[in-house]
């Protein structure tokens, strides 16, 4: 692609003939065998549940496979559905785990990346270093993603949520808009000519957008965005009943992303940063500082801080982290190259603030926006850590996964904490197949928990532990290959599950389980997102009473963030990222004692 296509690729680009064939190349999700999967979920359970629990689940599940049984009848239905439909879980998913969900999208669902700090302290600096994103291509892996994130908005609604996506409008936006200060702005960055803005002339809009945005006494109309979803449904109901803020909040719908161009926090620690940075990009810090300077629904926000700060912020419905990071690789790449274009001497015409009339209920609205954002703010803790001792270098030169060694040894982290192991959940790409978007890789197994048990047993030779670290690498391995062809089980049971709601026929008791219940609750939910920057994703818990793990593998370094609640007194970011390095250290330790020839 050329630098200067901003947004018609996303009709361009999208050069229907070669997007099509592209697509109709991939395969169709498969629907798994239902034996297969109800095996699997049984081994899944055996390392969480106790043995009586697991005998009880067994009988409901030789229920559920009698011949003509449940079981039966809903696959039958899934099959049809994954006949008739380009992807039989795509839809019920984007509803299910997104649009249906009613908590706020801040912590809950959206999540953060911070990128590397850049070298600036002043505003010069913060608007240069803005700059567009040339639009992504090319890969085998399904594409659609890619063409969901930008010119989106998730729009509220008083049961479910929509999407709205303006990429394949005849005439897509050429406009991005940008905050400073609780101020929205439109900022077009074509010219009438249809050329691309040059940087020096995005400066300078830039600057005429912040020189014009200095009052700090503005209603913080994007805090309403951070609501429970209901609340921001009523809320936005009446916020649109007006007609210039119905025009305004399209504006901002329509818009190719936002530029949040955020106010200077207190400065903390070197150490302390990055994890400052993260807690920015994830919630911007409460009601005082920058959480107003957003509209959370957007799909994609990049934020820049006076203090160089800098990463953003994604709604997650239409996309996952890796093409959302991938995207960024992207950005960052294309702000090193020096720009060989003239800046025209036509003037531009002022950015166009966006106006929003606030009547009394509207500033109540805002008032009760404020205080549930700072609670959440109060609660959450996110602690972001270079892992500096080693990268993939190390597992791949014991030629273990680097994905699956991490995984371990958070196993190995957690059951140091609290002498058990939790049903664990880390996402798995399912773009190999048309509309493809996740699965669930359960990195908690039998073999986790026996490696975990044995690890730290004075008794046990080093022999035994390394044997059983192997086994536990090379099943997650397993799984997470399992995953990727579209045969693991937890998007299969959903299936069966929505399947059951939808004919309208009582729920299998195999769902209404203790067991189930157990294995759906992740103390543990944790991504893998690599990226060639140095950057790192975060997001919240997604339990009261556990953890949100990300990292970002590199070959010599590993960057993780942890998070947690303060609201819960069992969990501890700080301890369980401090534990994840003891245990990699260890792992590394112990891998190193043996001879290479017998690995």
């Amino acid at each position: 692609m050329s630098p200067c296509s901003l947004v018609r690729p996303v009709s361009a680009t999208m050069i229907p003939g070669r997007y099509l064939a592209h697509q109709e190349g991939l395969p169709k999700l498969p629907v798994p065998p239902l034996r297969q999967t109800c095996e699997r979920y049984l081994a899944v359970l055996e390392p969480l549940v106790s043995e009586q629990e697991l005998e009880h689940t067994r009988k409901l599940m030789a229920e559920f496979l009698t011949p003509g049984g449940a079981g039966e009848r809903l696959q039958k239905g899934l099959e049809r559905r994954a006949h008739k439909m380009e992807n039989w879980l795509s839809d019920w998913w984007l509803q299910t785990a997104y649009l249906d969900f009613r908590m706020p999208v801040v912590v809950h669902s959206s999540p953060g990346v911070v990128l590397p700090r850049l070298e600036f302290s002043d505003r010069q600096g913060q608007i240069s270093e803005t700059l567009p994103v040339e639009y992504l291509g090319g890969n085998s892996l399904c594409m659609n993603q890619y063409y969901q994130v930008l010119c989106s908005c998730r729009v509220p609604g008083p049961r479910r949520d929509s999407v709205v996506n303006h990429a394949r409008a005849k005439r897509p936006p050429t406009f991005i808009t940008v905050v400073h200060n609780y101020q929205f702005f439109v900022l077009e960055v074509y010219s009438s000519d249809g050329s691309l803005l040059t940087v020096d002339q995005i400066y300078m809009q830039l600057e005429k957008i912040w020189n014009s945005s200095l009052q700090t006494n503005k209603e913080p109309i994007g805090i309403l965005t951070s609501q429970h979803r209901n609340t921001w449904a009523k809320a936005y109901a009446n916020l649109i009943k007006d007609k210039t803020n119905k025009e305004s909040v399209q504006a901002i719908q329509k818009s190719i992303f936002t530029v949040c161009l955020d106010a200077p926090v207190p400065r903390v620690s070197d150490e302390m940063y990055r994890s400052r940075a993260a807690l920015q990009m994830l919630h911007g810090g409460g009601s005082r500082w920058n959480s107003g300077n957003r509209w959370f629904d957007k799909t994609l926000q990049f934020i820049i801080g006076e203090d160089g700060t800098c990463g953003l912020s994604y709604e997650h419905a239409p996309a996952e982290g890796p093409p959302i990071v991938s995207m960024v690789d992207h950005v960052v790449e294309y702000t090193k190259k020096t720009e060989m274009v003239r800046t025209p001497l036509v003037p531009l015409p002022m950015p166009q603030k966006l106006r929003f009339n606030i009547t009394p209920e509207i500033k109540k609205d805002i008032e009760k926006a404020k205080q549930n954002m700072n609670i959440m703010v109060h609660d959450l803790d996110v602690r972001v850590i270079v892992f500096s001792h080693f990268g993939k270098n190390v597992p791949k030169s014991h030629k273990m996964s680097p994905d699956a060694f991490i995984q371990v040894a958070l196993q190995l982290a957690y059951f140091r904490m609290y002498q058990r192991c939790c049903s664990t959940y880390e996402s798995a790409s399912l773009r190999m197949f048309r509309l493809g978007r996740t699965d669930t890789i359960r990195s908690a197994s039998i073999d986790s928990l026996n490696f975990s048990r044995t690890m730290d047993d004075p008794s046990k030779p080093v022999a035994e532990k390394v044997a059983l670290l192997e086994k536990a690498v090379k099943a997650h391995r397993a799984y997470t290959d399992m995953a990727i062809r579209g045969e693991a089980i937890d998007r299969h049971l959903l299936g069966l599950r929505l399947q059951a709601i939808e004919d309208l026929v009582s729920m299998p008791k195999v769902f209404m389980d203790t067991s189930y219940a157990v294995a759906m609750h992740y103390n543990l939910s944790t991504s893998q997102v690599p990226a060639k920057t140095d950057c790192v994703m975060c997001f919240g818990p997604v339990v009261p009473d556990g953890y949100g793990v990300c990292y970002n593998p590199m070959e010599e370094h590993i960057n993780f963030a942890v998070s947690a609640f303060n609201s819960c007194s069992e969990t501890n970011a700080a301890r369980l990222a401090q534990g994840l390095e003891d245990a990699l250290l260890d792992m590394r330790d112990l891998v190193e004692q043996m001879p290479r020839a017998k690995l």
